[in-house]
């Protein structure tokens, strides 16, 4: 059963990688440990198995591990939003169903892709996984899988159980209509991690990325500065941040942050093939990048966590 409602799943929630181990099976130790990081780092919710999880890497019996093993190391001190999404509103419903069956607090998917639906089309989608489980539904709409237009956001967001959008676009003038339009209530996240600060500002709840794995703390802090209307803080930190996330998505930057949590002293494990696994001692031109970011900016440990493991 969900212990929070909607309204509740605020904040700064990372998309949380998936642990998987040499074998490239789902590590559950290694998960359980991650989850431990990230509820000591001030995470203020988990979202699993999206395309950060490597969610479309796994099958379903994996996918579910994944689920019930965070859902049990969490045990209800933050929420749990599951992306169940897959190819096909059937297998979707089955994940759905498993999410609430676990003890999640809220299920969400991207739009049905691969093949070109019509609008009718994914608003059905939505409507059979929402009316498929009491959960509150977290729609997302991302470019990887397909964007969605702002009147066919509006539709879905008509049903019932649909109560947040997930807004992985750079169109921050839509998302603040988006808000004003579909009411208080309805829960916004904006996905880019480089746009977090411009996201808040325009009136999003939370902010939901890959990045927060990494530097949770970081956007903890423009999360708090942009609330408390500190812009001049917030913009610095953001920058920081920006900075760091286009030096990273020149690589792998699924299978790099791996590296960068072990920088913190937390095995975050391997990834899953096609993605590639960096030795650390690949990585000497990004650490001095990286390094050099930090002096730029003055950026303390408390800030950026990572960089004292660089030392």
């Amino acid at each position: 059963m969900a212990k929070f409602s909607m309204t509740q799943m605020t904040g700064v929630i990372p998309a949380m990688i998936t642990l998987f181990d040499e074998h490239e099976n789902v590590d559950v130790q290694r998960t359980r440990d991650m989850v431990e990081f990230l509820i000591g780092r001030g995470a203020d919710g988990l979202y699993l198995t999206g395309s950060t999880g490597e969610g479309f890497l796994m099958d379903h019996e994996e996918r579910k591990l994944v689920v019930e093993t965070v859902v049990n190391q969490v045990a209800g001190r933050i929420p749990v939003i599951v992306h169940v999404g897959d190819i096909g509103t059937r297998k979707s419903i089955q994940l759905a169903q498993h999410a609430e069956a676990a003890g999640a607090d809220a299920v969400s998917s991207v739009p049905p892709f691969y093949w070109k639906f019509s609008n009718d089309d994914i608003f059905n989608y939505y409507k059979d996984i929402s009316e498929s489980t009491s959960l509150p539904m977290v729609i997302y709409s991302v470019p990887l899988a397909g964007s969605m237009g702002m009147d066919l956001i509006k539709r879905i967001a008509q049903l019932p159980n649909v109560k947040g959008l997930k807004f992985t676009g750079r169109e921050h003038d839509q998302m603040a209509c988006l808000k004003q339009d579909l009411g208080e209530d309805f829960i916004i996240y904006s996905g880019c991690d480089e746009m977090a600060m411009s996201g808040l500002a325009v009136g999003a709840d939370g902010i939901i990325g890959s990045f927060y794995n990494v530097m949770p703390e970081l956007f903890k802090k423009i999360f708090a500065a942009v609330k408390g209307n500190d812009i001049k803080s917030a913009r610095r930190l953001q920058q920081i941040g920006t900075e760091i996330i286009l030096e990273c998505v020149k690589y792998d930057y699924l299978a790099l942050m791996r590296n960068m949590i072990m920088w913190q002293g937390v095995d975050a494990g391997y990834s899953r093939r096609p993605f590639r696994n960096y030795k650390d001692s690949e990585l000497d031109a990004l650490k001095a990048y990286l390094l050099s970011i930090r002096e730029k900016y003055n950026v303390t440990d408390e800030e950026v966590r990572f960089f004292s493991g660089l030392r």
